[in-house]
């Protein structure tokens, strides 16, 4: 995957400005061709709800693409906010650093234990880092 600082169109944005939108639909009116209540389409469109599999299949029925097309717009936004999410991203990769560097490091090595709080470890010897 290519890695961009710019965020990536939503569900709810392609989802208006590519299909609603050019077809002249409404929220009602996909709806209903959806088989769902109207709430469900505008939590879409707005962001609030994501696609499951079973929304990309009916997704998919109605518009006549994938259900790979809606997860993968939904898999992408998803794997962007967790990539420039500061505490999940950074948390990630220093503790995977810190998992790969104890099993060498003796556990009195003091920045290996300020890397361990950072990650909210509060104890070395607490931890079983021969499982990864």
């Amino acid at each position: 995957m290519l890695t961009t600082k710019r965020k990536p169109a939503t569900v709810g944005e392609i989802l208006n400005e590519e299909f609603i939108q050019p077809l002249g639909l409404t929220q009602a009116a996909l709806a209903e061709a959806m088989g769902v209540p109207r709430k469900h389409v505008n939590e879409l469109c707005n962001d609030r709800r994501t696609v499951t599999a079973a929304t990309a299949l009916i997704l998919a029925k109605v518009f006549g693409n994938t259900p790979d097309f809606w997860l993968n717009l939904q898999r992408r936004n998803d794997l962007w906010q967790a990539m420039n999410s500061l505490d999940a991203g950074q948390a990630f990769v220093v503790s995977r650093v810190i998992r790969s560097q104890a099993r060498s490091a003796p556990a009195d090595n003091r920045s290996f234990q300020l890397g361990c709080g950072f990650v909210g470890m509060q104890s070395v010897r607490r931890y079983d880092f021969t499982a990864t």
